[in-house]
């Protein structure tokens, strides 16, 4: 009996990696990057009981042009059922406080607490540990590069994230 042994196959790409076609894709790479970053804010955000949605509006209050809850939720994009809620959550927390606008009643002021206040440094510190987490791989001046980059993709694709001129 004559048995002939075929080569065996070798796979051209290790099983943990993804197809190198895809990896070579910017666009592929910015979306699994934009996930990777979005889960790891995600965990950390939950470990102090608030959400990322909930520290972009505290960033807005600070800011201290957003006061109304309508020029918040359109500043940071969110629709303003969901604003809402987050506000709520905030609210309950004691880390903001709402109150009609007595020049228009129809309206809500929304302003920071102390402890909202307190709050923020804290989520800013996590925020800027989980980007130079991130970014470990890269340099200072690597970052400042890829900062530029991107805020030059923001003027085309989201302008709302681009640079003031």
């Amino acid at each position: 009996m004559n048995v002939t042994t075929e080569p065996a196959l070798t796979p051209t790409h290790s099983p943990d990696r993804l197809p190198k076609e895809l990896v070579e894709s910017t666009m592929f790479l910015l979306k699994r990057l934009g996930f990777a970053a979005k889960g790891k804010s995600m965990a950390a955000f939950e470990a102090t009981g608030l959400h990322p949605y909930q520290f972009g509006v505290l960033i807005a209050l600070a800011e201290g042009s957003h006061e109304t809850q309508g020029a918040i939720a359109d500043s940071l994009g969110y629709d303003r059922g969901q604003l809402v809620g987050l506000l709520d959550e905030l609210e309950e927390r004691g880390l903001v406080e709402r109150k009609r606008d007595p020049g228009d009643r129809r309206r809500q002021l929304v302003r920071l607490t102390p402890d909202g206040k307190r709050t923020l440094k804290e989520l800013r510190a996590l925020s800027k540990q989980l980007e130079d987490d991130f970014l470990e791989p890269l340099d200072a001046k690597d970052r400042a590069a890829l900062h530029a980059l991107l805020l030059r993709l923001a003027e085309k694709h989201e302008p709302r994230c681009a640079p003031l001129t």
